[in-house]
């Protein structure tokens, strides 16, 4: 008992020893492959090809003979043969349709895979992008509470000199300790947002490793080539293009149709159940001394042949009709599909312009005028022109205007993300596109 009280002390004076893992920095596109190769859903999903691959051995199958004996004991055996020998049933028109059928739902899990893939690159990507802004709004603060301490330094030198009230330097000091709550709050979301990285890429044993983002802030990156996305100036092709180009690449498109195939398949086979199938028998019979008639030994081969499985009692009238329902039912899955597809894509689409165009008005105006506005206000105030207040108001509205701009470059990110999981394409070229 003892013990244990002191491994609890312990355990909370220093949790952090217990929980510490190695940080290993990783660009996008290495997060993308440490995913690809080891994320555990993933590799379960791939199990399903291996599944379903067995499935269509197994429908190939042969059905397994039959050994049959057949002795008469006493009297009743006079004159009668003892046999031994093999029957085999042969299905007739059941086999093959029993393989296209697996044959057919195994494409359905190659497609099935496809999209996981393509969605848990995606889930990185967004949570690569959500990591990075995280960080640069930590950054963001830290410049702030930077620009604080700064501010806090004029007002307490102001003071000293006798040129403004002590109220300026009291003003400060609240300016900054609500700034530092901020700053934890949002270390803490920095936190946050690299568990779900890392929950993202759910890589299989690795539980000595957290992985972080290369990138600590994206403001600056003007070709927007290390998270895979196109410049914000870059044209946008017609929605009419993209429109075509995505109905004909989009995963889920593309599943609902093989749906159908596999719904057609399994109803031709669930039709041939019908069709009466074949048994064949064969062996050996002999006739002992004692049995035989004649008072020999008589032996020799026997042959048969039987039709099983006739459909006169039971024809599998509710299994067609739910096999054709089941078609009906792919049909319209499919045509659901692809009338949500193109509402997505164009939700997707309006949303990309929007953030593409929020982004070059930052980048076109808001951050230069916001710039000019706060060196300015810092000047006068220290040379007597400004109030405090009016500086600190400065201030605010310039973090918040660069708090924005990174948001607007998240959302920019993030949007593009979107319009790549609807338009099912991982490298969309949209100067291709746009030819």
């Amino acid at each position: 008992m003892k013990k244990v009280l002191i491994l609890i002390l312990i355990l909370l004076i220093c949790p952090a020893s217990f929980a510490e893992k190695k940080v290993e920095k990783i660009s996008l596109q290495e997060a993308l492959d440490i995913a690809i190769d080891n994320n555990i859903d993933y590799q379960a999903s791939k199990m399903n090809i291996d599944k379903a691959i067995n499935s269509v051995k197994a429908a190939n199958r042969l059905q397994n003979p039959e050994i049959n004996t057949f002795f008469n004991i006493g009297n009743i055996g006079r004159g009668n043969p003892q046999t031994a020998g093999l029957s085999e049933k042969i299905e007739v028109a059941k086999r093959d349709a029993r393989k296209k059928l697996a044959q057919s739902n195994l494409e359905l899990e190659k497609q099935n895979l496809d999209y996981v893939k393509f969605d848990l690159k995606m889930d990185v990507r967004e949570a690569y992008v959500n990591l990075v802004a995280a960080k640069e709004i930590l950054i963001v603060l830290e410049q702030r509470r930077k620009l604080l301490n700064d501010l806090l330094a004029i007002a307490k030198k102001r003071v000293a000199a006798n040129e403004v009230e002590e109220i300026d330097v009291i003003q400060s000091e609240i300016a900054l300790d609500q700034l530092v709550i901020q700053v934890n709050t949002q270390k803490a979301n920095v936190k946050s947002a690299m568990y779900k990285f890392n929950k993202a890429i759910n890589a299989n044993n690795t539980s000595d490793i957290q992985y972080d983002a290369e990138d600590d802030n994206f403001s600056d990156k003007e070709d927007f080539i290390a998270l895979l996305s196109p410049k914000p100036l870059a044209k946008l092709p017609s929605f009419d293009s993209i429109k075509e180009s995505s109905l004909n690449n989009r995963f889920d498109i593309k599943i609902a149709k093989q749906q159908i195939d596999v719904a057609k398949k399994n109803l031709v086979y669930v039709s041939r159940q019908r069709v009466p199938d074949i048994e064949l028998q064969g062996g050996y019979g002999f006739m002992t001394r004692g049995m035989s008639e004649t008072g020999a030994y008589t032996d020799g081969a026997y042959a048969g042949a039987s039709i099983v499985n006739i459909p006169l009692f039971y024809n599998y009238t509710p299994e067609i009709q739910n096999a054709k329902t089941e078609v009906n039912q792919a049909e319209l899955h499919y045509i659901s599909v692809k009338n949500k597809a193109i509402n997505d894509l164009n939700s997707a689409y309006e949303k990309f312009v929007t953030a593409k165009i929020n982004l070059n008005y930052y980048n076109d105006n808001l951050i230069k005028n916001s710039k000019d506005m706060i060196r300015v206000a810092q000047k006068n105030y220290a040379n007597g022109k400004a109030s405090l207040t009016t500086l600190i108001v400065m201030e605010q509205s310039y973090r918040s205007i660069v708090a924005g701009y990174t948001y607007a470059l998240a959302d920019y990110y993030n949007c593009w993300i979107e319009f790549l999981r609807e338009v099912n394409s991982e490298k969309f070229d949209l100067e291709e596109e746009s030819i």
